[in-house]
């Protein structure tokens, strides 16, 4: 099963991956873990993303879609994997098309979870996370079982990412709906685009995820 899940920042898509994770056996790809893999690896293309970054500029697609290219043809890929966060723009959408077509391969599912702006904001500004194993947490809708303490690792050691704040939240969101969003528009054409209601409950979204996965 190889599969997208599609959504602004804060709509749970980091969560809902890792329980499909779980599920399925089959690993998250998220960008940043790629790139950081492959610089660490110092693969061929690591080294290209290495000297890009090192001299102060963004990597470029064509070394991004090489990453990507490299990752699924791991062993742990060969039954499927989930991208979170990758393509972000219609380019890279191509270029999914385009690797995966050199495979004999196809995308199964897109997965949209539609969150309203307001509720994105709120979700992120509260959000934190377990320095040790990245568990997430809230301020108000998800409190670690006993205060201070990490319910998956233990660890009494947490995390705020700096840009999770209101404003800058509001420019990540701008950001989505200019390069991201006409996604949406690209997987319906290719039939096979599902959105679910974000605004759910955690269970009730994995639910509606489930159910499209295991049809």
């Amino acid at each position: 099963m190889r599969l997208i899940l599609l959504g602004p920042p804060g709509a749970g898509k980091g969560t809902q991956a890792q329980r499909l994770v779980e599920r399925e056996g089959i690993p998250q790809l998220s960008t940043g873990d790629m790139l950081r893999a492959a610089v660490a690896a110092e693969t061929e293309v690591g080294l290209r993303a290495k000297a890009v970054m090192d001299a102060g500029h963004l990597v470029s697609d064509e070394i991004v879609n090489a990453i990507v290219a490299e990752r699924i043809d791991q062993p742990d890929c060969a039954n499927g994997f989930i991208l979170d966060g990758y393509p972000r723009t219609l380019i890279q959408a191509d270029a999914v098309e385009a690797m995966l077509a050199e495979r004999g391969q196809k995308l199964d599912h897109v997965i949209e979870m539609r969150v309203d702006d307001e509720v994105l904001i709120r979700r992120v500004a509260g959000r934190f996370s377990c320095a040790k194993c990245g568990t997430v947490y809230h301020d108000t809708d998800r409190q670690p079982t006993v205060e201070g303490v990490c319910d998956t690792c233990g660890s009494t050691e947490f995390k705020r990412r700096p840009d999770d704040n209101a404003e800058t939240m509001r420019t990540r969101l701008w950001n989505y709906y200019k390069d991201t969003s006409p996604l949406v528009g690209y997987y319906h054409c290719k039939g096979i685009l599902k959105t679910i209601d974000g605004m759910q409950s955690i269970e009730d979204v994995t639910d509606n995820i489930d159910a499209i996965v295991s049809r």
